[in-house]
């Protein structure tokens, strides 16, 4: 795989990543909770576990093109916070529209 596919593969898994806590009510889409509906708390702890999976993902790709670079708080800062821009459409969806039950 070319790195400009690796690129937006990343970007991809990220997009589906950042949205998946609010599209669904099942832990990480799979486990099945006691309660129908998640809370926030548990929405935005799945976040932060999905941010750094996809983070993952995307070190796999560097590491398979090559030398993996270091890198300082100002990544994780930038990378969080475009984390949190691609989860707005799932937050926006489940918080902001009305739906009709």
């Amino acid at each position: 795989m070319s790195q400009t596919a690796s690129v937006w593969v990343v970007l991809l898994v990220a997009l589906v990543a950042a949205n998946l806590p609010f599209f669904n009510d099942r832990l990480f889409g799979v486990v099945p909770l006691p309660t129908n509906a998640k809370s926030l708390a548990v929405r935005l702890a799945e976040l932060v576990v999905l941010y750094f999976l996809a983070g993952g993902i995307g070190l796999l790709f560097e590491r398979r093109a090559g030398q993996v670079a270091a890198q300082g708080w100002e990544f994780y800062a930038v990378t969080g916070s475009l984390f949190i821009v691609l989860a707005f459409p799932g937050f926006t969806w489940r918080y902001l529209m009305k739906h009709r039950h």
